[in-house]
């Protein structure tokens, strides 16, 4: 269910979606409505998850945000989840009274393109927030009672600052930890089409991680985290599909990580430049 049109920040190097527009809007909360109607009157009222495009919908205002919530619930009695993507500038916005609007209006899951907490990279890909902030977001969610998918990119800070990346990105996660138990999500750096992050490939500015060494941030971050919580790497971008729950699982999903550090390189997808 559309709410916003494009991204508020739109500034991360290796993203493109938003690069060519269209600019960040808030849909008035009359036209979300009448699509909630439209919606309530094809499918029924038996619907009981929703998600709410685009780039970050909790950049909506906490009145707004929380109308919408509100009046899928009335249309929708059987609904179960509302989801949306947010940003830590969003989280911290609304503040903690905000979020706990949101939450009591009906909203139950955000999805944070976390990506790294190792501020070098967070500064050199334009994400816009450095570790403390995450930190400060990802409890401040979690403590308002939100579900919380945590979107780590492996390969961001490339082979030099590979093993820094990793353990910073587990610091951060292991202080959100300690507010609840949120879900992490591994993807790996793909360049795209449209993008500063390729340019800087073609120059010769960066260079992208082999599998193997992708692996070995895999084991790093995997290593390190705490728990409880739960990890899939279910992606296209991934090399290896890991999935389970720390620390519940960890010797397991190690062991297929080594495994897979001894195939050749022709046994992992090739490189490749993303246009989606």
């Amino acid at each position: 269910m559309q709410a916003t049109i494009g991204c508020p920040h739109n500034k991360c190097s290796f993203c493109m979606v938003y690069k060519r527009g269209p600019r960040f809007a808030v849909r008035p909360v009359a036209e979300i409505v009448a699509d909630l109607d439209q919606a309530r009157e094809e499918l029924g009222p038996g619907v009981r998850a929703i998600f709410l495009p685009a780039g970050d919908s909790l950049a909506m205002p906490t009145e707004q945000l929380e109308a919408v919530c509100r009046a899928a619930g009335e249309r929708f009695p059987d609904l179960e989840r509302i989801t949306t993507y947010a940003s830590v500038r969003s989280i911290l916005g609304h503040g903690r009274e905000g979020l706990a609007r949101l939450r009591a209006a009906g909203l139950s899951r955000l999805h944070l393109g976390l990506e790294s907490g190792h501020d070098p990279t967070l500064d050199r890909v334009k994400k816009g927030c450095h570790g403390a902030d995450q930190v400060a977001a990802g409890r401040m969610a979690l403590e308002a009672g939100l579900e919380l998918n945590l979107y780590v990119l492996l390969g961001l800070a490339g082979p030099e600052d590979s093993r820094d990346h990793a353990r910073a990105t587990v610091q951060v996660i292991n202080a959100i930890n300690q507010a609840g138990a949120p879900t992490i999500r591994l993807r790996t750096l793909v360049p795209k089409v449209d993008t500063l992050l390729l340019h800087q490939i073609r120059k010769g500015r960066f260079t992208l991680c082999t599998p193997h060494q992708i692996l070995d941030e895999t084991a790093e971050l995997i290593a390190g985290l705490h728990g409880p919580l739960d990890l899939t790497s279910d992606h296209y971008t991934n090399y290896l599909d890991l999935a389970g729950g720390l620390p519940r699982d960890r010797d397991r999903l190690l062991e297929e990580i080594r495994a897979a550090r001894r195939l050749p390189r022709r046994a992992f997808r090739p490189d490749f430049v993303g246009e989606q």
